[in-house]
């Protein structure tokens, strides 16, 4: 099991793909390839049988192991970081506690090299529930804000299914409303509009965008339509809300970005896009030489101060986009007119307000610093003004905005796999700076978290750090558990809710993780 100090008998070949402990520092620079430690004199190696005992290292405090298949999606309690929910290829979702069990004996220590005596066997998290009617993988999950009072799943079927949030007087989840209005669900986001609570945005495989509201409470429509997009002429990859909910940024593979004007506060106060159909405040496509990206965009972040958006594609490009500032007195309610409006669901008649245009959809950088596709990016939080970009090619970017996005730092090898025939990279699946509410201090906002399809978690020192196995590029730490290898054993996504002082994950080997990363 992922979870175990275990040894398994692999052939030679196999054997080769793996690096030895003491060469884990070396995957920092792409250095010339390092001859592999044959072992210390009298390993127990079988030549007639071409096996050798290998040692595998599990640095995680507790795991969850009902799914069957990979662990494709992760979410985590907006005010109970402990609680999380996954979903994954065997057509199932289940919320659990990210928080390690103990029997009475003392927690279960990580299992990993230097557990010293050897840790005794613990049991997997238990599902707190199961969410059902799932029709096909479960792609994307989110519980809402502000309250986290609901669980949103979305599969590769195309069914939107919402369910009530457990707690102890209520330990089932029960399903409030479903929706199944596009073929393919890519994505879904919660609102963080304190006036729209319980709303979700979602980006579908035939480019469209859907925002609803759940209102349990109104049995007939619990699932209400708020606004439809159909400008994307080609899938949704990614979504991002800016900080106040007012405004949400999507791309496609058809290189095009829209910033939408969901709730009409925009509109309200005189900024709107031609190009966005009067729903969309920025529109930019592959027809801008200047903003176009051969090979779609699939990534999107949005700034803290809500003031620009940044968007990654093919072949490592970042492009940066102005956003324009506006305040209005939102009128309550966001409810649309329901599935029959489909060219966008009725908007409230806005309260007076002002804005200012400035840069909105002004093209603020062009930058290219890794030879791959951009699949993450994360902003950091004020003081700092950087943005990490992680890419398929294995390698991580920094660039600060306030030097015209100069490239900061660039860790080519971030994640790099096994020293096998091909040098292979492990692409970067997700970069996260670690986050606390706005407004409050971050101590910890240098600090920036990856994973990848070498199955491994690893903390980041932006400012450069100066530790040995960083090599001067900021390694901090690294936690180990999920197979790796670029065999299905990688990891697909991340959260780190509370501080950051827990990393939780869902592994593409079936697995999700808790690593305790101080």
């Amino acid at each position: 099991m992922a979870d175990q100090h275990m040894q398994e008998s692999l052939t030679d070949e196999q054997a080769d793909a793996l690096l030895d402990n003491d060469e884990v520092e070396e995957t920092i620079e792409q250095d010339d390839d390092a001859e592999m430690d044959s072992g210390d004199e009298g390993e127990d190696i079988d030549l007639d049988g071409a096996e050798e005992t290998i040692q595998l290292q599990n640095d995680s405090v507790a795991h969850f192991d009902l799914h069957k298949d990979s662990v494709y999606c992760i979410a985590q309690h907006p005010t109970h970081p402990e609680i999380v929910a996954t979903g994954g290829g065997d057509d199932t979702a289940y919320v659990w506690s990210a928080a390690p069990a103990d029997d009475g004996e003392g927690p279960v220590l990580p299992q990993s090299y230097e557990s010293n005596p050897q840790p005794r066997e613990r049991k997997g998290q238990e599902a707190i529930a199961k969410l059902a009617e799932q029709d096909e993988t479960v792609n994307a999950i989110t519980f809402t804000l502000p309250a986290g009072n609901f669980i949103a799943t979305g599969t590769l079927a195309g069914k939107l299914n919402v369910y009530a949030t457990p707690t102890q007087s209520q330990p089932t989840a029960k399903l409030v409303g479903s929706a199944k209005e596009v073929e393919e669900i890519n994505w879904l986001l919660p609102c963080p509009h304190k006036s729209y609570p319980n709303t979700i945005a979602l980006g579908a495989n035939d480019g469209s965008v859907w925002v609803y509201t759940i209102d349990p409470s109104d049995s007939s429509s619990p699932l209400s339509i708020v606004q439809t997009f159909f400008l994307h002429q080609a899938p949704c990859t990614a979504g991002a809300w800016t900080p106040d909910g007012k405004l949400l940024a999507t791309v496609a593979e058809d290189s095009s970005l829209y910033v939408w004007d969901v709730f009409g506060e925009a509109a309200a106060a005189g900024v709107t896009d031609p190009m966005g159909g009067g729903q969309a405040v920025v529109a930019l496509g592959a027809e801008d030489e200047r903003f176009k990206v051969d090979g779609g965009l699939y990534s999107v972040a949005v700034s803290p101060g809500g003031g620009i958006v940044a968007v990654g594609g093919a072949e490592g490009h970042v492009r940066v986009v102005g956003l324009p500032r506006f305040s209005a007195a939102p009128t309550t309610g966001a409810k649309g007119a329901g599935a029959k409006s489909k060219a966008g669901g009725s908007k409230q008649a806005p309260a007076p307000s002002t804005a200012s245009a400035g840069q909105a959809g002004q093209l603020l950088a062009s930058v290219q610093a890794q030879a791959d596709g951009i699949e993450t990016l994360s902003f950091s939080q004020p003081p700092l003004t950087l943005l990490a970009a992680g890419s398929v090619d294995g390698s991580i970017a920094v660039f600060d905005a306030a030097h015209n996005f100069a490239v900061r730092r660039h860790i080519p090898s971030a994640h790099q796999g096994a020293e096998d025939e091909d040098d292979a990279q492990h692409a970067v699946i997700q970069v996260e700076f670690v986050k606390t509410p706005l407004g409050t201090a971050n101590p910890r906002g240098y600090v920036l978290t990856s994973c990848g399809n070498d199955g491994v978690v690893r903390r980041w020192d932006v400012r450069g750090g100066t530790t040995e196995a960083g090599k001067g590029k900021g390694l901090m730490g690294e936690w180990r558990g999920h197979r790796g290898g670029g065999e299905g054993g990688g990891i697909l996504g991340f959260v780190q809710g509370g501080g950051g002082s827990t990393v939780v994950t869902a592994g593409d080997d079936g697995v999700g993780l808790v690593f305790n990363t101080p």
